[in-house]
């Protein structure tokens, strides 16, 4: 178990490589699964995450390499279909797999997925979209077994627009018999790679970026070699590192497109952004303007960028307003932030933050992925030194932060701590 020593109080200067999106390399890990034999990904970071998904791949069977290319993941001798459940316990995304399993082999077994504790994040819209499909599911001590002798399309409509069921139901499509069309889905850009790379294995899917994806199931499906998108979130994290610490950063290799909502509310805010090519750079103003903020469905604002601004508007000048409208619990990191000063009000779904010239440092717990990263914002920021313990949470999802971050000229380091590791749920 670890944890990050932080002196506040440096502004951030220089250029930062964002690495490839963690939220789109684990579905497309799972859908390796649907092209026998190997695929090569470019650009696939290296996460706490993604070698969880590689070690459960492994125990289907798969063949994981490192190659001069990338990341080669072998999968034609797969020869399990039941995903092991201290495996699930980790990580959510090992929900992923349903969908690349029963597609190839008509089976899967599996127990409630962990991930972090932001809110009820329930499977079953995956559930529902699969039964459309054919699917029969049976429930027996907590963990789920499906079965299905041919997937078959069908007409699915998502009560809401999530982001996995919506990626479960594609992947599990392209190998049913006739088209599948699924009404209200999720448009994060995420999908659109997910769509991309399973259009060169050789599926035929359209409309991923729309409210309507059309599938039209093939009978087989080859190995690729694939370049993963950057990540979205990583990036907005640096925009808002500069701008909270009064620094001025170069974010490179970013797809402008994919974080237009977090530019529109930085600039709302008083920081300067220019966009080139796929660089954005940041330079910060004085102090941040008040401005309000609420979730929303790509391309709304993020929900995984809300813990960060309410980092930035804890210094901000007046009276901001957050609401969080995709995840319930997803304003814990509140009472975190007010150890090292900041006025923040909790009610319900909504957070009312009253800006303070300065804060100071604290001893912090992360409680999950983008809760960790807003309490390493501030303490960049703050006055005086920060202690972040459960920093696994945060290497869930950023690369080499620590590295990426001192190269910046933050002041902070890792330290092993004592005590045992939280469980991951």
């Amino acid at each position: 178990m670890s944890r990050y020593i932080v002196e506040g109080g440096i502004p951030l200067q220089g250029e930062v490589e964002i690495s490839g999106a963690k939220n789109a390399v684990l579905p497309i890990l799972a859908a390796t699964i649907l092209g026998q034999g190997q695929s090569v990904l470019e650009k696939v970071p290296d996460l706490r995450d993604v070698r969880v998904m590689k070690e459960v791949l492994e125990e289907l069977g798969a063949k994981i390499n490192e190659t001069s290319e990338g990341l080669g993941v072998d999968t034609s001798s797969l020869n399990a279909c039941r995903i092991p459940p201290q495996l699930m316990h980790k990580m959510r995304a090992t929900v992923f797999l349903m969908g690349p399993l029963l597609a190839r082999f008509g089976k899967v077994e599996l127990c409630q997925p962990g991930g972090c504790n932001i809110g009820s994040r329930p499977i079953d819209l995956h559930l529902k979209g699969l039964r459309a499909l054919g699917v029969q599911f049976e429930e027996e001590e907590g963990c789920l077994t499906g079965t299905v002798e041919q997937l078959k399309g069908a007409e699915i409509h998502l009560d809401f627009p999530s982001v996995g069921a919506t990626e479960n139901i594609m992947m599990a499509a392209t190998l049913a018999e006739g088209q599948t069309i699924i009404n209200n889905v999720a448009k994060e850009p995420e999908i659109v790679d997910l769509q991309n790379f399973l259009n060169q294995l050789g599926a035929n899917i359209r409309g991923a970026g729309t409210d309507m994806i059309k599938v039209t199931g093939v009978e087989q499906l080859h190995p690729v070699e694939y370049e993963i998108i950057p990540d979205r979130v990583e990036a907005g994290t640096f925009l808002v590192a500069g701008a909270i610490t009064g620094g001025e950063l170069t974010i490179k290799n970013v797809i402008p497109e994919h974080i237009e909502a977090i530019m529109v509310k930085l600039t709302e805010a008083g920081h300067q952004i220019e966009v080139k090519n796929e660089e954005v750079k940041i330079k910060a103003a004085a102090r941040s303007k008040n401005i309000n903020v609420k979730t929303l469905p790509y391309p709304g604002f993020p929900t995984d960028m809300q813990p960060q601004f309410m980092s930035l508007l804890a210094l901000a000048q007046g009276q901001s307003i957050i609401t969080e409208t995709i995840f319930e619990n997803r304003l814990n990191h509140a009472c975190e932030l007010q150890k090292m000063g900041a006025e923040i009000e909790v009610n319900n779904n909504q957070a009312i933050i009253t800006g303070s010239k300065n804060i100071s440092g604290a001893v912090l717990k992360a409680a999950n992925l983008r809760a960790g990263a807003a309490l390493l914002l501030a303490s960049l920021a703050a006055n005086g030194k920060s202690i972040i313990e459960n920093i696994y949470h945060i290497e869930r999802g950023y690369e080499c932060l620590e590295e990426k971050l001192i190269k910046l000229g933050a002041n902070l380091h890792k330290e092993k701590s004592e005590g045992a590791l939280d469980n991951v749920k």
